[in-house]
This record gives C-alpha cells, sequence and structure tokens, in this order.
C-alpha cells in the first residue's frame, strides 16, 4: 500500500471506531507510538502494547459525546491529521482533546505515530 491508500484506510477505520482493527492491519509489527513530552510517558511499541494501551482507555471511557478525524495530508513517507475527542472518562471526567497525528510509513506499514496536543 502507498502512504496515501493507508492515510485513507486509517481514517476510514477510525472513523467507524475501529481503531484495533487500525493496529492490526495497517501498522508495522515493532510500531512505536509517541505521546506528548509534557505527559512524561514512555514510548509505547509493538503492536500488542498498542491494542492493550487502546484496551486501557476503553475500559476507563464512561460515555463518548463526540469524535472528529480529518481527512490526511501527505509528504513523502509521512502522513498528518488532526482528531477530536470529547469523552467523559473515569479518571479525569468530561474532557475535550484536540490533537495532531503524524504518521510515518516504511515497506507499506506504518512504524511510528507521533501525538501533539
Amino acid at each position: 500500500m502507498t502512504t496515501q491508500e493507508i492515510a485513507n484506510r486509517l481514517v476510514e477505520l477510525c472513523r467507524n471506531g475501529q481503531n484495533d482493527q487500525a493496529y492490526k492491519e495497517l501498522f508495522a509489527e515493532n510500531a512505536v507510538a509517541v505521546e506528548p513530552a509534557k505527559w512524561n510517558v514512555p514510548d509505547t511499541k509493538g503492536v500488542p502494547a498498542l491494542l492493550e494501551k487502546s484496551k486501557q482507555w476503553q475500559e476507563n471511557l464512561v460515555e463518548m459525546h463526540g469524535a472528529s478525524i480529518s481527512d490526511p495530508i501527505i509528504a513523502g513517507n509521512h502522513f498528518a491529521l488532526t482528531m477530536m475527542v470529547d469523552v467523559t472518562s473515569k479518571d479525569r471526567g468530561r474532557s475535550k482533546m484536540e490533537e495532531v497525528c503524524v504518521y510515518e510509513v516504511e515497506n507499506g506499514k506504518i512504524v511510528k505515530e507521533q501525538f501533539f496536543h
């Protein structure tokens, strides 16, 4: 798959609430997720760890009030998009989070995702 095809598929899956499917289908086995430095959390490495992080997020979720994801912008083997979620979680109550997400693609798979809040 090209970077454009991967980006389009990621957006499609996320818009349909199939984030775990995206990790299984589009990410390299050793992919890395990088959260904002101000959060002081370690990088998440590997699809199993990414799926576990997703599971923990979902288990903490009380209610989803809204969500959106932009169309991707492609530049070589990178793409970026914006995401917004308005949620109520067990540990933080209701919050709205907007982020820029940047992805790096190698050999037809996402090898890195990085979030900027």
